[in-house]
C-alpha cells in the first residue's frame, strides 16, 4: 500500500495521531490545518483519501468537501469526516457535500485504518505526485494559504 492520505485539522495533536497510525499501516501522509490549505494540498498532490474535521478556521471542512467535488480528479475520492459533532443533521450536511463516511470523535485509529482499507481496497493507488508547480498551474500560487491569509 502506497496510498497518499490528506489529513485536515486545526488540532496539531489529532494530525499527529493520525500521521503516525496511518504511515505505521505503510500510507503516506500530508497535513493541512485548514480548509483552504486542504485545498492547496490536493491540488498540489494528487491524494487517495482525505480525512477532514468540520469546525476549522479560515475554510470549513463542509466546504472545502463541496470545492473538492467539483474537481473532476476529486468527484470519486473516499472523503471522511472527523469530528465531535454526532448529530445527525450534521451528518446529512455532511453527506450533502459529498462526504463518504462520518467518524464521531475520539477515533479509535485501528478502527479508522480498517473503514480506510475498506474505501481505498480493490482500486489501485492513483498516485500521481505534482508538486507546487501543478497547483500553480490549477490557480493555486505561492505558498499554500495560513489562518488570517486571504
Amino acid at each position: 500500500m502506497n496510498w497518499l492520505i490528506l489529513v485536515v485539522d486545526d488540532s496539531v495533536t489529532t494530525r499527529s495521531l493520525l500521521r503516525s497510525a496511518f504511515e505505521a499501516k505503510g500510507a503516506r501522509v500530508i497535513e493541512a490545518e485548514n480548509g483552504r490549505e486542504g485545498l492547496w494540498r490536493a491540488r498540489a498532490e494528487r491524494v487517495d483519501l482525505i480525512v477532514c474535521d468540520i469546525h476549522m478556521p479560515v475554510m470549513d471542512g463542509l466546504e472545502m468537501i463541496q470545492e473538492l467535488r467539483k474537481q473532476p480528479e476529486y468527484a470519486k475520492t473516499p472523503v471522511f469526516v472527523l469530528t465531535s459533532d454526532a448529530t445527525v443533521s450534521r451528518a446529512a450536511d455532511g453527506k450533502k457535500a459529498g462526504a463518504d463516511a462520518w467518524v464521531v470523535k475520539p477515533v479509535n485509529p485501528a478502527s479508522l485504518w480498517k473503514a480506510v482499507e475498506k474505501a481505498l481496497s480493490g482500486k489501485g493507488s492513483r498516485l500521481t505526485p505534482a508538486g507546487p508547480a501543478a497547483a500553480a498551474a490549477a490557480g493555486v500560487p505561492g505558498k499554500p494559504p495560513r489562518e488570517g491569509s486571504s
